[in-house]
């Protein structure tokens, strides 16, 4: 009987074309296109259009804080100088090279300034611990409460990779002050499809892809020395998002953001610690931050690090399906893809070698990983940069 019941709309569903979305079209239209494209009957639109404006939100959220507020290399490069005032001349401050995200609180030195380049290429496939890829994040369903699974179901897959190329420089202006900028460069791509199953019965009911590249936000730096002993040293940190990016492709926040942090760092013979706390706000999403690193020196040209990065932040949400009685048959729950809570906690852990090819020449590779199954992240990310001070 209750089969029966549906026949006619699992009719009218297979006479359907699948939709689709060009890549003419943004990143956020196609991501927008397929969380939106519903054929689910759930005879309630209001609660349908806000669940999957939820729902697209929060996608998009977590896509764009991935790839317009990831975590810029530190412009503490790996040679740092300051004055012997016994010695009357100026030597390196620390036989580390540093860590890669985590601020020193040394400066560079007035006059000395140093360029690098990094690049990784990530591909995202989990979604606070919903998989991507296999077709099993559900966005809505019908189900007869005496039956463990729905009747009535539709997921979503997407497969979005991003590659991202950033150029950062610093210069000492004084002793104490340091300026610098960073400049992301992001290749993106996505595809995505949303799937029917109807008692059994697959259906394509939407897809979509797209493509940008271009530059992302750029960010201008300054740190100022506060204080220093031979072994420890406290500063502190400004930085400026610069809204450059294409915020329609999810390449820039759209908006300017504001980041202030304390950093205190320790350094004695071949071990370097170091701690950062700070907030952020605009951009993305208001932020508090937390981050730590330790280095060893292991040679004059090897330097191992190891780093743990923590970050509150606002808006981005959990998801999680919640039921409701469907309005007009009786017997039956709707299931929609909603948000909850009021923001999220990410981890990250970084562990890395930094090698002095000659000179002031360095080549650095880490792995970056996530610690938690939060907001959009990938499976441990290789990175490789380059830097040289002058």
């Amino acid at each position: 009987m209750r089969r029966a019941a549906y026949i006619p709309v699992l009719g009218s569903i297979l006479l359907l074309t699948a939709a689709s979305a060009s890549a003419q079209e943004t990143v956020g239209d196609v991501i927008g296109f397929l969380v939106t494209n519903q054929a689910v009957v759930t005879s309630d639109a209001a609660r349908d259009r806000a669940a999957a404006e939820a729902a697209r939100t929060t996608i998009s959220n977590a896509l764009l804080f991935n790839l317009a507020s990831v975590p810029l290399a530190s412009s503490s490069t790996g040679f740092l100088y300051r004055f012997n005032s016994d010695l009357g001349t100026v030597e390196r401050a620390t036989e580390s090279f540093g860590s890669f995200f985590v601020e020193r609180a040394l400066t560079a030195g007035r006059g000395r300034a140093s360029f690098g380049i990094s690049a990784f290429t990530s591909g995202f496939d989990d979604l606070n611990g919903a998989n991507l890829r296999d077709g099993s994040l559900v966005t809505v369903a019908n189900k007869f409460r005496d039956e463990a699974a729905s009747f009535d179901t539709e997921t979503l897959t997407l497969k979005v990779r991003s590659s991202t190329m950033t150029l950062f420089g610093s210069i000492g202006i004084t002793d104490r002050l340091e300026v610098g900028a960073a400049v992301p460069l992001v290749d993106l791509s996505l595809e995505g499809e949303r799937r029917n199953q109807y008692f059994g019965n697959p259906f394509l009911q939407a897809s979509g892809d797209a493509s940008a590249s271009g530059l992302a936000d750029i960010a201008l730096r300054a740190k100022y020395g506060v204080a220093s002993s031979r072994t420890a040293a406290f500063a502190i940190a400004g930085e400026v998002r610069l809204p450059t990016g294409d915020s329609d492709n999810l390449l820039g926040a759209g908006s300017t953001g504001y980041r202030f942090m304390g950093i205190g760092s320790y350094e004695t013979g071949r071990v370097a610690l170091s701690g950062n706390a700070g907030v952020v706000f605009g951009g993305v999403s208001n932020e508090m931050i937390f981050s730590g690193a330790g280095s060893y020196a292991a040679s004059q040209r090897v330097t191992v690090t190891g780093e743990m990065l923590v970050r509150r932040v606002t808006e981005l949400r959990n998801t999680e399906l919640v039921s409701a009685p469907h309005p007009t048959i009786v017997g039956v729950d709707t299931l929609r893809l909603s948000t909850t809570g009021s923001g999220l906690t990410l981890a990250n852990a970084v562990a890395g070698v930094k090698w002095n090819i000659s000179g002031t020449l360095v080549l650095g590779g880490h792995v970056a990983f996530p610690l938690v199954s939060r907001g959009l992240t990938a499976p441990p990310t290789p990175t490789v940069a380059l830097e040289y001070r002058f």
